[in-house]
Formats: C-alpha cells, structure tokens, sequence
C-alpha cells in the first residue's frame, strides 16, 4: 500500500510545512502560516496590520478574496526524495464573532503556537472555503477532488519523521540492512548498505545504491508506539524468531 495522492496533498497542507499565498490582484506571493483542521478547512494567521490581512480584504461589494496557497514539501534528510508540491485554492474569509474562539481551538489542536492568544487583537484568522487542489511531483499533475481531500487524514509520522529515520541509522543500521537484503532475496543485493530515506504510515522508501525501493508494513501504522511495535520483530530479529 502506498499513500493516496488526496493523502499526500493533506499532509503537506497540514500546517507544519512553510507556505506561500498568491492572493487575487496583489503583486507577488506573501509567506504565511497555515493549518489544515481535522475537517479539511485551511485556517490562516497573520498580524492584523500586516501585508496578508491587507491583501485579503475584500473588494467593494464582495466578502470574499480568491487565493492560492502553495506548499513544497522539505525533505527529512539530505538524500530523501521530496514528496512533491500542493496548491490549495479558494476564497478566503476573515473569521470573527462566535466563529472565532472555534477556529482558534481547531488552529491548537494542529499547531498550539503563543500567537493564538493574541488572535482578537494583534492577530487575525481567515479560514480558506477550498475550491480546487491540485497535486504535483515528478513534473507530473494531478487534480484532487475538494472532498477527497478534506476527507484524508494527513500521515501521523510526518512530524517525527527525521527523528525515526535518524533513530534507525544511527542504533539499528545493521538489523535494518538485514532485513532489507532480506526482503530483497537473492536477485539484487546492493552494493552499499540499504538506507532509510522516507518514512510513512504504509512503510519505509529505502535508497539501494542509485535505486529507490518501497517496502510496506502489513498495516498502516496509526502512530509512533505502533510503528515500535510492528517493527520489532525487525529491529530485533531473532526476538522475531
């Protein structure tokens, strides 16, 4: 099993990756922080006298700005291939009244940042109605569907990614080179140790000399003591037997 592609796009959109706006009739794009809540809306902060709260206000007879966020995914690790890019878009609208104290408790619960307590004042959120996504990597593109997206659920590893992958060279190098020549048999054996590149839900990306293989977990993991879990029969191989 591999991710979806709506997977993948919500992943990168989840918030913990740098974003830029490009925003209806303002010249250039404008970096901003973003989150994408459990429900699949884009909630944005920014200063409440800054470029974004100024490019989003609405023109005379609308209360809506159309924008695009643009996401590129940082890999892990020097050597990892990247996931890709996602472009959100939409229309963007400045949250007040009730709707706010909600937002802002959604904004936590992905990224629990100091500013939420100044969102009122010196702050300000906008929440993205998303119209269109589209998902790119390997110079190939690929629309998905608004509601495929909002129904994904980002990858849960994504934010410890870099510590797993470090764990795993740095302690289980050899029991995880083992059971990748396992895994591999006898018609490739690479020349260098197997390296662990890209770790996810559904399994581990693994650089053998100038190839790239996936191996997949018999299930997807749900979080960190789960991977511990399915992968000690790995990590401690004659434990497995």
């Amino acid at each position: 099993m591999q991710p979806s592609h709506a997977e993948v796009a919500r992943t990168l959109a989840a918030g913990h990756l740098p974003a830029v706006a490009h925003i209806a009739c303002f010249p250039g794009p404008l970096p901003v922080r973003h989150v994408t809540d459990s429900h699949g809306r884009v909630l944005l902060l920014s200063p409440a006298d800054g470029a974004f709260a100024a490019a989003t206000r609405p023109q005379p007879g609308t209360d809506d700005t159309a924008m695009v966020l643009d996401i590129t995914d940082v890999p892990p690790m020097a050597g990892s291939p990247a996931l890709g890019r996602v472009w959100v878009s939409g229309w963007v609208t400045r949250i007040e009244g009730d709707e706010l104290k909600r937002a802002v408790l959604d904004y936590a619960d992905i990224d629990a940042t100091g500013d939420l307590l100044d969102v009122g004042d010196s702050k300000v959120m906008h929440r993205m109605d998303v119209a269109e996504v589209r998902y790119e990597r390997n110079e190939k593109l690929v629309d998905i569907d608004p509601d495929d997206f909002a129904e994904a659920t980002p990858d849960p590893l994504r934010q410890i990614e870099f510590d797993l992958i470090a764990d795993l060279a740095d302690h289980h190098l050899d029991e995880m080179s083992a059971y990748v020549r396992r895994q591999l048999g006898k018609s490739f054996q690479p020349k260098n140790e197997p390296q662990v590149v890209r770790l996810d839900r559904y399994g581990f990306m693994v650089r053998l000399d100038d190839k790239l293989a996936r191996l997949g977990f018999p299930r997807p993991v749900t979080d960190r003591h789960d991977l511990a879990h399915l992968l000690h029969p790995v990590l401690c191989h004659r434990c497995g037997h």
